[in-house]
């Protein structure tokens, strides 16, 4: 399960249509909270916390591409971790 975190603050760059789109997948939960202590980047651009690690966009339909991305990436790692792992 991946989870993906969203501060309210940063709705007003439409960041909440990506949540919408992000709950119809079955292997990601969004938590919604009124802070992630990021006000900058909130201020200047969307953004969320994927699995604790920050993705920034230029605009929220982008986003959503970036966080998809993101977690391709980290299951790859995790992959190629436990592979290095189990050679081990």
């Amino acid at each position: 399960m991946h989870i993906v975190e969203f501060c309210v603050s940063n709705m007003h760059h439409g960041t909440d249509r990506v949540m919408q789109k992000l709950n119809e997948l079955p292997d990601v939960e969004t938590i919604e909270y009124g802070c992630l202590g990021n006000c900058g980047e909130c201020y200047l651009s969307p953004y969320v916390m994927v699995n604790g690690e920050t993705v920034v966009a230029e605009q929220a339909d982008e986003l959503y591409d970036l966080i998809l991305a993101a977690i391709r990436e980290q299951d790859e790692e995790r992959a190629a971790l436990d592979k290095l792992l189990d050679d081990l």
